[in-house]
């Protein structure tokens, strides 16, 4: 019998506790805030099946997010499932709301990203908003490693990330954020602002952490150094594991300047026991996605004791 319970009607997508978007609520002129085809909804929930191997027990979807059945391509962990999250909306434009819940049952594992980078389309009215809800229970595994999300020119965004962790239980969860389209106008931190912040806790409520950072290129000067500086990319990876795990990963990751790449990484523990958090700085989005990656194989490797296999040549 399935053990975890799955949201069975579309909710509403609320913003209202973020007062940095505030300046920001005026309705689109077009279609309205979160009408049909604006507001996406997603359930995941992955579950051991009767002969112990991993499925995607439950899938529900609302345009425009597309997803498909689960594939078993990885070489590494052939039993995990993989699952790509698609749009048919393309890019996010002004007053688009969505929801994304993944759940993943007791001693099941799974994989999931995005088919493509995330375009967020310039705006004059309101801004988008995505509302993430990551549950994982007894000695469930997920590697949730989407592609970029590009800002362009006076975007607004604001992304919630909610994981309910099990003390036992490892997820590997990645964002990684374009300064913009460089190549494009030099549209570089020309967005007006990003909002991000992830939390965690566990079954009991016990809060473990909370990161929120809000970025307003007009306020702040991102090239700063202890900001930016000059760099173009951002990526941050949250890893929720047990203590041991995560003392063996941290072990196993050296922090680095290198200058030739291009690339800076660093690492730290999360408050309360909760894991890991490692943050990547570089120019160019393939370097940093494979920074993300090998850092990410760091984490399989001492969780189900074999790597991440190389990225397809195509991605």
């Amino acid at each position: 019998m399935a053990s975890t319970r799955y949201i069975t009607r579309v909710p509403d997508v609320d913003f209202s506790h973020a007062p940095e978007m505030a300046p920001y609520l005026d309705e689109p002129l077009a279609m309205y805030v979160g009408a049909p085809g604006k507001k996406g909804f997603l359930s995941l929930g992955f579950e051991l099946d009767k002969d112990g191997k991993s499925i995607l027990r439950h899938l529900d979807r609302r345009v425009p997010i597309v997803v498909q059945q689960e594939l078993y391509f990885d070489e590494e962990l052939p039993g995990m499932p993989c699952v790509y999250i698609l749009s048919s909306g393309g890019q996010y434009i002004e007053g688009d709301r969505y929801q994304q819940d993944i759940s993943v049952g007791k001693d099941a594992m799974a994989f999931v990203s995005t088919g493509a980078g995330t375009k967020i389309a310039p705006m004059r009215h309101n801004y988008a908003g995505m509302i993430q809800n990551i549950v994982l229970e007894e000695n469930a595994y997920l590697e949730f490693l989407p592609e970029p999300t590009f800002p362009c020119a006076h975007t607004r965004y604001i992304c919630d990330t909610r994981m309910i962790i099990h003390p036992t239980a490892t997820v590997a969860y990645a964002e990684i954020y374009m300064g913009g389209r460089k190549y494009h106008n030099d549209e570089l931190f020309q967005f007006d602002i990003l909002s991000v912040c992830t939390h965690g806790e566990r079954p009991t409520g016990e809060q473990l952490f909370r990161e929120k950072f809000i970025i307003s290129p007009d306020l702040c000067r991102l090239r700063d150094t202890g900001i930016m500086g000059s760099y173009d990319v951002f990526a941050n990876v949250v890893v929720c594991t047990p203590e041991d795990t995560a003392r063996k990963i941290y072990d196993a990751t050296e922090p680095y300047i290198d200058r030739e790449r291009h690339l800076a990484a660093g690492i730290t523990h999360l408050p309360n026991g909760a894991g890991l958090l490692f943050k990547v700085l570089g120019m160019e989005a393939g370097p940093v996605k494979k920074a993300v990656r090998e850092f990410c194989s760091k984490v399989r490797q001492a969780v189900k004791g074999v790597p991440i296999p190389e990225e397809f040549p195509w991605r």
